[in-house]
């Protein structure tokens, strides 16, 4: 079922009841649209607008202002599908996009279940001890005797001789 054109005619039959009610009392809303605006009963023709209702048009520009900044906040944060609002908090591509469950590709429409959430987060350990472990190939072969030290290093000292200050686990133990 198709929201979008739902929501529209709703909004359709709400303008068209107030049109409606608005026509049926032209005279009572006129006069309290009239009084609120602050354009009768003043010496001065709108005299009475520009220092009340009319003083505010800088306030509907500050409200604007944040207004934009909030949408642009949910917009960071929500689905990157074009046209979704769910919140994206599912990383795909590799964190490029922001993804809710029913978009992101290994979930398939559905909410994360357990067993699912446990094979992705195996199929990352397996994937990091991987990369980690070619990463300790390339450096053994750009540097065969990186990991013997040519002495023993005392603890606050370093392999350079160069004498640290003691960390706080050292520090706090007796």
């Amino acid at each position: 079922m198709k929201w979008r054109p739902i929501v529209i005619v709703g909004l359709v039959c709400a303008a068209l009841a107030v049109l409606v009610a608005w026509l049926q009392h032209t005279a009572l809303v006129g006069h309290w649209l009239q009084i609120h605006t602050g354009i009768i009963n003043e010496p001065g023709p709108y005299y009475g607008f520009w220092s009340g209702f009319g003083s505010d048009i800088e306030e509907f520009g500050v409200l604007g202002a944040i207004g934009a900044a909030v949408y642009q906040l949910v917009r960071k944060y929500n689905c990157h599908e074009p046209g979704c609002w769910r919140i994206g908090n599912h990383p795909a591509a590799g964190g490029q996009f922001l993804l809710c469950y029913r978009h992101h590709p290994d979930y398939r429409g559905k909410k994360p279940t357990h067993e699912l959430i446990e094979r992705l987060h195996r199929q990352h350990q397996e994937q990091q001890a991987a990369l980690h472990s070619k990463l300790e190939e390339i450096y053994d072969r750009l540097d065969p005797g990186r990991g013997e030290a040519p002495g023993q290093v005392v603890p606050g000292q370093a392999a350079d001789g160069v004498t640290t200050p003691p960390r706080r686990e050292e520090q706090a133990a007796p």
